[in-house]
């Protein structure tokens, strides 16, 4: 009897476990084969943000109020259009990004999302679709307006944001330029809201979104610290940006192709365009 009740205990706990398996890999088994699903936060000006309306080609956010545009949005497109399916964004939080595509739940993260060691582990990255610099935002007449390099940030409290390499460059590098490390936050609108209440000096972006930023909010200017020189220590996994997908996907080669179409030039100019559209009245 003893031997019955653990053969059907196992049968049982192999049937959960089962289930289990089928509940987690099959989280896309609702997906249209002919859409394609793209995670962003929806909220990094200028890859990505939230709009009123869809205006200056705007997507619809199919989880979410509101529409998506911005530099993530401009090459997600095309990469639609290139692999001939229908885009679909998705708003998520930035630290659930990489799992809901290793689960299947999203074809690819297009988030401006850079393909560290870590997530390398976890998901596959294809070519870089844009690089930038680390750079620092600050009050126009703070007590660091001046400054040109981090070394000039000495005694500054400086935040970024939670679960990004801009935290981890800053919490590793801040104290040999004696800079003061604070509590990193979750948005980049809540680290401009602290920088105009005075709670910080200054936290770190990257320069198309401090760009943006200081266009957005008066009274705020950014340092052009350049990378591995006046500014972070740096490597290229870091400030490259690349589209992310499951391990083995047999769409990266066409995504590579997509962005390969995408000449340097025509990467500024979408850049330009999507940093102008973000100070728009109706995005939020």
């Amino acid at each position: 009897m003893k031997k019955f009740l653990k053969l059907v205990s196992l049968v049982v706990m192999a049937c959960i476990l089962s289930c289990t398996a089928m509940f987690v890999t099959g989280c896309n088994s609702n997906n249209d084969e002919n859409k394609l699903y793209v995670g962003m936060e929806c909220g990094y000006i200028p890859f990505n943000y939230t709009q009123l309306d869809d205006s200056n080609g705007a997507v619809k956010i199919d989880n979410a109020p509101g529409y998506a545009n911005g530099y993530d949005v401009m090459i997600a497109k095309r990469i639609a259009e290139h692999l001939g399916k229908e885009l679909v964004i998705v708003k998520y939080e930035w630290n659930a990004l990489v799992n809901a595509v290793k689960v299947g739940t999203l074809d690819f993260i297009i988030a401006g999302m850079s393909p560290t060691a870590e997530r390398l582990e976890a998901i596959d990255f294809s070519d870089a679709y844009y690089e930038s610099h680390l750079v620092v935002v600050v009050k126009a007449d703070g007590p660091y307006k001046d400054a040109t390099s981090l070394t000039d940030l000495n005694g500054a409290n400086l935040v970024a944001q939670l679960g990004t390499f801009h935290q981890i460059a800053l919490s590793e590098q801040a104290g040999t330029y004696g800079i003061n490390v604070g509590t990193p936050m979750e948005t980049f609108p809540l680290m401009t809201a602290a920088l105009v209440a005075g709670t910080i000096d200054g936290y770190v972006a990257e320069e198309p979104g401090a760009i943006a930023d200081c266009s957005a909010a008066a009274g705020l200017k950014y340092i052009p610290l350049v990378n591995n020189d006046t500014g972070f220590k740096v490597s290229k996994e870091d400030t490259q940006i690349a589209v992310g997908l499951q391990k083995g996907s047999p769409l990266k080669d066409a995504v590579n192709e997509a962005l390969a179409q995408i000449s340097a030039e025509e990467r500024l100019q979408i850049m330009e365009t999507a940093i102008s559209l973000a100070t728009g009245d109706n995005v939020q």
